[in-house]
């Protein structure tokens, strides 16, 4: 009688060694990211194609937080614009602020006082921090670097606190006004500015030394993410994401406005174009902020905040109250607004992201004929499905950090 064997014979493969060779049938998976703040800090969604855990193709999808901007200050006066521009990259208010009146003032030819202008740069340097802060607190948040983000969220706190008592507000500051600005400063406040910057630089460095030079953080950003100088200008960056591919452009040295030409900064620019040099250029660019602001300190003399001329700005209230001219001016403002020459113009300005451009056309009334906004923000969101072809998922959401991709600005 004859046996057979129950196992494969030699020539056979194990069970295990056929699925192997045979391979998997597969096909991509469509995976949506957002819009929810976890994935994608709330208002963007991005629907990816995997596969396996590669990237192999990816739809940017925003307008979830799209308010209408520029049609929205069309229908109000001039002066009434600046609550809306807060409202744009509202982590830096008060550089939204500034662009638009320097635009009006463009239009006006308005020259601005000394004192009014050094504020102006104080408020904006301040809001640079504070975004700046931002941007690397949530990317070391989002590699697991839970500590670092609690530092930086502590020194923003800090750098708020000071604008809220000079602005009123933590972070929809409606500082600015066209000729000048709302307030002066409070008494005392530059010496407690001065004691919170030295509290942030010292969050700043723990941060610094936490993060720059730690192996888990640097093998998942550098190389990650590279942007070419050529592919950066083609995309139309601006900011430390430009600077960070090696074109040294900033707005306060390429057309310098307000009181920059004044003042001694370094403008840091990055070789690679990575997330780690994405991230260097917000680390030194704070230590430059810093550096400006205590200029500003040294230099600002006592003097007006705002152009005495009652067709731009209001009249102080004992004018108000005790004269019928301060009255009518009073009038006149809130209700016609100010009467802006005819005309168009495009100003431009360094925010946080970026270029920040408004272009205004006025009809010589008291509301904007038509308003546009070069917001900084989409050129490096818009690149992301070239940027990130066939990167790793993994690698998706501190890309995204690094653009520091603001809703309000981007979806206007």
């Amino acid at each position: 009688m004859s046996t057979h064997s129950l196992g494969p014979s030699e020539s056979t493969p194990p069970l295990g060694q056929q699925a192997l060779d045979a391979g998997l049938d597969s096909q991509e998976m469509i995976v949506n990211l957002g819009p929810s703040h976890p994935a994608t800090h709330g208002t963007c969604r991005l629907v990816v194609a995997l596969d396996g855990e590669n990237i192999r193709k990816m739809r940017v999808d925003i307008g979830f937080l799209h308010r209408g901007f520029e049609k929205s200050c069309e229908s109000v006066t001039w002066g009434q614009v600046f609550p809306y521009t807060d409202r744009l990259n509202y982590v830096s208010s008060t550089m939204n602020n500034v662009g638009f009146a320097l635009a009006v003032e463009k239009l006006c030819a308005l020259q601005v006082p000394d004192r009014a202008q050094y504020l102006r740069v104080v408020a904006s340097e301040m809001h640079r921090i504070c975004d700046h802060l931002t941007m690397v607190g949530a990317m070391g948040l989002e590699l697991g670097a839970m500590t670092a983000f609690l530092y930086a969220v502590e020194a923003r706190d800090l750098m708020w606190d000071r604008l809220t008592e000079l602005c009123g507000a933590r972070l929809t500051s409606n500082y600015v006004r066209v000729g000048g600005v709302a307030r002066d400063l409070p008494d005392g406040w530059v010496e407690k500015t001065l004691a919170t910057l030295d509290r942030t630089a010292e969050l700043r460095d723990t941060i610094d030394k936490l993060l720059t030079r730690n192996r888990i953080f640097m093998d998942r950003t550098r190389g990650v993410a590279t942007v070419s100088r050529e592919d950066a200008c083609e995309y139309g960056y601006t900011g430390p994401c430009l600077r960070a591919s090696g074109e040294p452009y900033d707005v306060r040295k390429a057309a310098p406005y307000l009181v920059y030409d004044r003042l001694e900064f370094d403008v840091p620019v990055g070789t690679r174009g990575d997330n780690f040099d994405r991230y260097l250029m917000r680390m030194e660019e704070m230590k430059q902020s810093d550096r400006i602001l205590r200029q500003c300190f040294q230099k600002m003399e006592p003097g007006d905040i705002a152009v005495r001329d009652f067709r731009y700005v209001l009249p102080p209230k004992p004018l108000v109250y005790g004269t019928i001219e301060g009255v009518m001016a009073h009038f006149k403002l809130v209700m016609e607004g100010i009467q802006v020459p005819a005309g168009e113009v495009y100003s431009y300005t360094e925010a946080a992201n970026g270029e920040l451009g408004f272009y205004l056309v006025s009809d010589g009334s008291g509301r904007p004929y038509k308003i546009g906004l070069r917001a900084p923000g989409w050129p490096m969101v818009a690149s992301m499905p070239v940027v990130l072809k066939d990167a790793l998922l993994a690698d998706l959401v501190p890309t995204f950090d690094t653009f520091n991709m603001i809703g309000g600005e981007v979806e206007q």
